[in-house]
């Protein structure tokens, strides 16, 4: 049986956005937000919740992780939160891929609020997750661009729980 984020994978809009990214980003120094990104967050997630125990799906999990950033091609072009242009995308291609209105409005609402900041103090475990594992996914210790990232500069002090 094929899992629903499967089906992501092939999703045109998935694929394109990507893509997109992808290249927009080839001369990026800093983190990139391709495939390999995703996946990193999408089974650091699945492995907390494992730990935790909690009641989500694994399907769920990596659907949300899959297209936490699918907006960043939009934010680059046009200066749009690409939280909030990866959620409208994102519920096309859930929407596509058999996923239930609950489900969509959960998922999006993860994406829509993952980011640096932290997530809000009444997060559901899919925003947490979400938020925790991104965080996690980068290896800013090894980063060649260590010295020059804003982000790693705020974040060089802080240690992150988990």
């Amino acid at each position: 049986m094929e899992l629903r984020y499967h089906k992501i994978l092939k999703h045109k809009l998935f694929i394109d956005s990507v893509r997109d990214i992808e290249k927009k980003e080839s001369s990026r120094i800093f983190c990139r937000h391709g495939m390999e990104h995703l996946f990193d967050v999408a089974r650091i997630a699945y492995i907390m919740a494992l730990e935790e125990g909690c009641s989500i799906s694994k399907d769920i999990i990596y659907a949300t992780c899959l297209l936490h950033d699918i907006g960043r091609g939009d934010e680059y072009e046009m200066g749009v939160s690409h939280n909030l242009a990866g959620a409208k995308k994102a519920a096309v291609i859930l929407k596509d891929c058999d996923y239930d209105e609950k489900e969509i409005a959960e998922m999006t609402k993860a994406i829509k609020t993952h980011g640096h900041d932290g997530y809000p103090s009444d997060a559901t475990d899919l925003q947490r997750l979400l938020c925790t594992a991104d965080k996690l996914s980068r290896l800013c210790f090894n980063c060649a661009a260590y010295d020059e990232c804003n982000w790693a500069a705020e974040k060089r002090n802080e240690k992150l729980e988990y």
